[in-house]
């Protein structure tokens, strides 16, 4: 038998074994130990957050939520459900453009500059609608009151948080529309309010999903 030919099918067995191995190691070995110890150790973030109320998930600690009232006829833009506590805007989601065929929400930033007309008018739009929907009768809030995340989107459109300040803004409004009485509502907000991570990354914050679960617990147990 012709030596180049034997050499040839050694160096394709050998090949071929080293592909069986990798694929064996790469393809099946190792995620299956990276699943396992994520299962294991991270489970809850390995499974996305999910927050869950009486057995049903109901979303995602890290995705915000918008809880607006159901669009009335020929209206385009949904009015938000003042009852419960708000998130920030969401000005940089657009939609889907490339596959029309599927009707997704795309999250991101709105890319404009602090000086651009439409964004400042897009931040006095939202510090209006603040004063207003937060005014209750026995509480006026003042423009100094109102914090940057009641006004700006965050980079991804999609921030589950708020600060302890806007949360306080909106806590006699809650009150109000719920028949509850704003101490109450207070100390949801007091409860639910997280410091900065390890104590020094990030700012104090709120979950907006959380906070207004627990909202509604006390609303079907009183």
């Amino acid at each position: 038998m012709n030596n180049s030919f034997v050499n040839t099918a050694r160096l394709l067995g050998a090949g071929l074994r080293a592909l069986l191995v990798l694929t064996l190691v790469t393809g099946v070995v190792y995620p299956l130990v990276v699943t396992g110890a994520a299962q294991a150790l991270f489970h809850g973030q390995a499974n996305g957050s999910e927050v869950e109320s009486d057995g049903t998930v109901v979303g995602s600690s890290l995705i915000g939520q918008s809880y607006n009232l159901p669009l009335r006829k020929a209206q385009k833009t949904p009015d938000p459900d003042l009852k419960w506590f708000q998130g920030r805007p969401a000005n940089g989601l657009g939609s889907n453009s490339i596959n029309t065929r599927y009707k997704l929400l795309l999250s991101g930033a709105t890319n404009l500059s602090a000086a651009d007309k439409d964004l400042v008018q897009q931040v006095k739009d939202a510090k209006a609608a603040v004063i207003k929907d937060n005014s209750v009768p026995g509480y006026t809030v003042t423009a100094s009151q109102v914090p940057a995340d009641a006004v700006t989107s965050s980079g991804s459109g999609l921030d589950p948080d708020i600060s302890p300040q806007y949360a306080d803004l909106q806590v006699h409004r809650v009150a109000a529309r719920n028949g509850l009485p704003a101490a109450r509502v207070e100390k949801l907000v007091e409860d639910h309010t997280r410091g900065r991570t390890l104590g020094f990354m990030g700012e104090p914050r709120v979950n907006v999903l959380q906070l207004n679960l627990a909202l509604r617990d006390v609303l079907a147990g009183r």
